[in-house]
């Protein structure tokens, strides 16, 4: 145990570092604490694949330039979970899965040398949905993370782990990736803030990919205000992925932090995306479930206008088959995660094929390979029907972006999930998630928690707005945070003696 008695539950940036400059906590004692969480807590939730351990070494190395000099940058000491699909030089990198244990890249990726550039420390790596493939938290190498507001339940994904264990209070921020709902979901599911940023303004190299035109890295924290610190540090230009270049010139010079209110929301105007609540797939579950969604996120509706926020209930988007004919998932997965072993020196595995055949993949995800044929693609590039949905992205922003106009709207609002966590062994429907809009648009959405279900599962509400516009999502989500303070954590995993 630390030799502080500061208290890292629910513990902010804000609050370490103040902590830190009145001398009550060390970056040795935070890293010290939450291992502490994490050995207490992790053997019911699952969320952990791999500690690090040079984690205290490099908090103590910052804690003597701390007494030398200062802080050496925006995340100084502050201990960060990292999804299990981000290269980290000094620990394996599995994407979960069972045939890339041994998987030691040779050096950081960009977002995780940015993060230990601003001072953060790598705490652990988070268990992840195996090869980010599905929304359930399930990996042949990490076994099935469980939801920390409900054991027996589903926390989505593929980032659950991440997302758990910053819900749970094993680190101060986490980060995911999202290709369609993996940013938005588990932190909607933990009480948490995810943020999906616009494709091109987060470098994704050194992240196993699933999906190239979809990918990207985000932020997940308990308030708004440490994803927007968190967005801080990874947002900007980086040559070793040339899609970041179209962010050039739209990161803030002051900040993403800068652009946040506690007014946020007086003169906001907001559109109800009504066609994304209530249940899809009668099959998948049940009304009810969806009407307690649809309940919290309507008195989240009347908070917001409380705040000073007007509301366009509702606004018409594209049908749901509009919103999906994008995708190109199942195209794109075997040749990118090819590219990504090709990539470097002596992987444990040469190919998704080889990975397949070796039978090691966790059961749920090896059928989904199978039922969505990706082994069958080798060439998507030749494949006009492939080529016609990725110029459909193109239709599908254009009609997205003019309905805001037509209606001169800050943001489009949906629940992430039209449903709760579900009970294990049931798997996330995955019919059930709005994550299509954001994520074949390339258009950035924030996830803030909206409350709770009568059974006490959280629910989040997710706000889709323009190309880089983070800054108006921030300052919006940061207004209602404000306004409603609905982040509670876990009862199970409270403060250790």
């Amino acid at each position: 145990m630390p030799d502080s008695e500061f208290d890292v539950v629910e513990a902010t940036v804000a609050d370490v570092h103040a902590a830190m400059h009145a001398g009550d906590v060390t970056a040795v004692d935070l890293v010290d604490a939450y291992l502490a969480r994490i050995d207490a807590y992790d053997g019911e939730l699952n969320a952990i694949l791999t500690v690090n351990d040079g984690a205290r070494e490099r908090a103590a190395e910052l804690d003597a330039a701390f007494d030398e000099s200062g802080a050496v940058g925006p995340l100084h000491g502050i201990p960060v979970v990292l999804k299990d699909n981000q290269d980290t030089h000094d620990m394996p990198t599995t994407a979960g899965a069972v045939a890339l244990a041994e998987h030691q890249p040779e050096s950081d990726a960009t977002g995780v040398a940015r993060i230990r550039e601003a001072g953060g420390v790598v705490l652990a790596k988070a268990n992840l949905q195996e090869f980010a493939f599905g929304v359930d938290t399930i990996s042949s190498l990490g076994g099935a993370t469980a939801n920390a507001y409900d054991t027996d339940r589903r926390p989505s994904g593929s980032s659950g782990g991440t997302a758990v264990a910053v819900a749970a209070n094993f680190s101060v921020l986490g980060t995911g990736t999202d290709t369609c709902s993996s940013i938005r979901s588990p932190p909607a599911f933990a009480s948490c803030v995810g943020v999906r940023p616009t494709r091109g303004l987060v470098s994704r190299d050194g992240v196993i990919p699933l999906c190239d035109t979809q990918d990207t890295l985000g932020p997940i924290a308990r308030t708004v205000e440490d994803a927007a610190r968190l967005l801080d540090v990874l947002a900007g230009y980086d040559p070793a992925d040339p899609v970041s270049a179209r962010g050039v010139d739209s990161v803030p010079d002051d900040g993403y932090v800068a652009s946040l209110d506690a007014d946020g929301l007086d003169g906001a105007r907001i559109g109800v995306a009504r066609q994304l609540f209530g249940l899809n797939d009668p099959d998948a579950a049940s009304a009810d479930a969806a009407a307690e969604v649809t309940r919290v996120v309507d008195a989240a509706l009347d908070e917001m206008r409380a705040a000073g926020a007007e509301l366009a209930d509702p606004v018409a988007v594209p049908d749901r088959d509009t919103l999906e004919r994008p995708r190109v998932l199942a195209d794109e997965f075997q040749r990118d995660l090819d590219a990504y072993l090709d990539g470097h020196d002596d992987p444990p595995a040469g190919s998704l094929r080889e990975i397949y055949d070796s039978g090691t993949i966790a059961d749920t995800v090896e059928a989904r390979i199978e039922d969505t044929g990706v082994l069958d693609v080798t060439d998507p590039e030749a494949d006009p029907d492939y080529l016609r949905r990725l110029r459909a992205r193109d239709t599908l922003r254009t009609d997205i972006l003019a309905r805001m106009a037509d209606r001169n709207l800050d943001a489009l609002l949906y629940p992430p999930s039209t449903i709760p966590p579900v009970n294990i062994p049931a798997n996330q429907p995955f019919s059930e998630l709005n994550c299509a809009l954001s994520a074949h648009t390339g258009l950035p959405a924030v996830v803030v928690p909206a409350g709770f279900t009568e059974g006490g599962l959280p629910v989040g509400v997710e706000l889709l707005g323009r190309a880089f516009a983070e800054p108006r999502l921030l300052e919006l989500a940061a207004g209602f945070e404000a306004a409603t303070d609905h982040r509670r954590p876990p009862a199970a995993f409270p403060a250790l003696d």
